[in-house]
């Protein structure tokens, strides 16, 4: 496995958030977009992964939601 520098998990990290940005725009247009201060918060770039191809097949933004934010139980 190849080492990554921080500077290129720091240009990783931005280029998969303004991809996410991208698609949440397209697909929910201003509610997408509501979740990208949650999102911006996330430093793990599996977790960003996840999210952006998600985004492909998830219906709402609570779906997408659930894909990074841990189940509560009640």
């Amino acid at each position: 496995m190849r080492y990554v520098t921080s500077f290129e998990r720091f240009g990783i990290r931005q280029g998969l958030l303004e991809g996410i940005e991208l698609g949440l725009e397209l697909k929910f247009g201003s509610s997408g977009l509501s979740l990208i201060p949650e999102i911006s918060q996330i430093e793990d770039i599996e977790q960003l992964r996840a999210i952006k191809e998600g985004i492909k097949t998830v219906q709402t933004v609570e779906e997408l939601r659930q894909i990074y934010q841990p189940k509560t139980t009640e």
